[in-house]
């Protein structure tokens, strides 16, 4: 049963959130509160020492302050704040600083991308979407927890919740 939770929980909240942020530009509220509540319930099934279990802590408080300063300052959205610090809680400083850097290339080439797609017309098949259209907008914003997701999943493997499945 923890190989199962392992293998889905995180990655389909993810999954979740990239979608979410895609079709709405929003990423719930109840992503990041299910992804630290599935964190804490994996640190008690894997055994997770107190210790660690308050490093990991301290690793979502500091990108949660960090990212929150960036809220402030308009430069991300509050849902992407959220599921940074919450997916930094399940990384710690093991994983931070990689997925930090990974989200920010990813976070990069998913601007630009939109940048150039938006110099274009919506195709048709586009047009009649409400998200299409409000991800054409020139002056609209960037679903940045595509990337933060994205990340998320190509770190996820080679962390000690994948390890005991010989990731």
């Amino acid at each position: 049963m923890i190989d199962a939770i392992r293998l889905s929980l995180f990655p389909a909240l993810m999954l979740y959130a990239a979608w979410s942020d895609l079709f709405t530009m929003t990423i719930s509220n109840r992503i990041s509160l299910l992804l630290v509540a599935g964190f804490a319930a994996m640190a008690v099934l894997v055994g997770l020492s107190a210790t660690d279990v308050l490093w990991h802590a301290a690793a979502g408080a500091l990108v949660l302050a960090i990212a929150f300063a960036c809220f402030a300052a308009g430069w991300i959205g509050g849902g992407d704040a959220k599921l940074a610090a919450a997916t930094a809680l399940w990384f710690g400083f093991a994983h931070l600083m990689e997925y930090l850097l990974v989200a920010s290339i990813f976070g990069g080439a998913l601007t630009l991308a939109l940048l150039a797609a938006r110099a274009f017309p919506l195709p048709l098949v586009l047009a009649q979407r409400e998200w299409a259209q409000r991800l054409h907008e020139p002056r609209g914003g960037i679903p940045y927890g595509i990337a933060l997701a994205a990340a998320a999943l190509v770190i996820y493997p080679g962390t000690l919740w994948m390890k005991p499945l010989g990731f």
